[in-house]
């Protein structure tokens, strides 16, 4: 079963870079113009969406174009709305590779698959992948989100194979305890909710410099990007659904931390940090809901979060030493 579970990361890494590549298809082709006739027309319209999000919206139109034309904006059209949702059947295989690649290594081992970093980061960006299908069942309009998505999934994923591989050994005694279930889960859920949060974070911040007319590098990749607002609300909506668990994940481990080792809180580096961005998110809800604050300004606390959150699985494991070390790595 562990060879299985490998073979299938292996697996979703590539389905998830062929989605990534559908993604970029349906961008480029979003981005095109009618180069029939003389002077060139821009599209009118394209890629928008009747809810003005972008990206699954009716068929363009040309402004004042030819039949011919008319036509060659049609069909680049059609052709974009075939690789984007072609792209999100290859993300729903990868995810289901994925998923199956987490069962296998937790058959393997006897246990939930997140006893080091590899198999938490692979669970974390599972969530992350799974959040995000659920989001575009709900809001298609958001597809091309899943450019940008996609990419950081193949990435960590990737990572996760190639750094931070760790053969399937049993829990260390310590973590031998129904609270593991509780507070890692917890941690694993809102961690990838996050993951999720900060890709509709970044593309707001580089989308709301396009509508501000910015067209520098890299305001212009936000060009056929969902509506600045939409992006927004979303990245407001998935945040405040994933602080209460992660508020809850921080408790549950103060209390595991009592049963364990006879105090709540010691700050060792992983509660430090866990702390520090406990802080943030709380920062960026608080700003979120301040109206004399700025959006782009709160946005940029929500992006220093996840910052936050990758040194604590990352930087924190690679460089501190403390009760916390379960990384798996020599």
């Amino acid at each position: 079963m562990s060879v299985l579970s490998d073979q299938l990361v292996t697996v979703a890494v590539l389905a998830y870079l062929v989605a990534m590549i559908g993604h970029a298809v349906e961008y480029a082709l979003g981005n095109a113009r009618v180069r029939v006739g003389t002077p060139v027309r821009e599209l009118v319209g394209a890629g928008v969406g009747a809810s003005g999000d972008g990206g699954s919206g009716p068929e363009p139109a040309v402004a004042g174009a030819t039949a011919v034309e008319r036509t060659v904006a049609e069909r680049t059209a059609a052709r974009a709305r075939a690789a984007g949702l072609g792209a999100v059947a290859v993300t729903v295989v990868a995810a289901l590779l994925h998923l199956g690649a987490l069962i296998a290594r937790g058959v393997a081992a006897d246990r939930m698959p997140w006893g080091n970093m590899y198999e938490f980061v692979l669970t974390v960006s599972f969530i992350g992948v799974a959040g995000w299908l659920v989001v575009l069942w709900k809001r298609p309009t958001l597809r091309r989100l899943g450019l940008f998505l996609t990419l950081v999934m193949m990435l960590l994923v990737a990572t996760a194979e190639l750094v931070l591989y760790t053969p399937v050994v049993p829990l260390v005694p310590a973590l031998n305890s129904y609270w593991f279930i509780i507070h890692v889960a917890t941690i694993v859920f809102s961690s990838g909710i996050f993951l999720l949060g900060v890709v509709p974070a970044a593309a707001y911040l580089m989308r709301a410099g396009y509508e501000q007319g910015r067209r520098s590098f890299p305001y212009l990749l936000a060009k056929r990007m969902p509506a600045a607002a939409a992006l927004e609300r979303l990245t407001f909506v998935l945040h405040a659904f994933s602080f209460p668990i992660f508020t809850f994940a921080v408790i549950a481990g103060a209390i595991w931390a009592e049963a364990a080792w006879g105090r709540p809180w010691g700050w060792d580096p992983k509660e430090t940090w866990a702390f520090i961005s406990w802080v943030v998110y709380a920062g960026y809800l608080h700003a979120r809901a301040t109206p004399s604050v700025r959006r782009n300004v709160a946005t940029w606390l929500a992006v220093l979060g996840f910052l936050t959150v990758l040194m604590n699985l990352f930087g924190v494991n690679i460089f501190f030493e403390g009760l916390h070390s379960y990384g798996g790595l020599d």
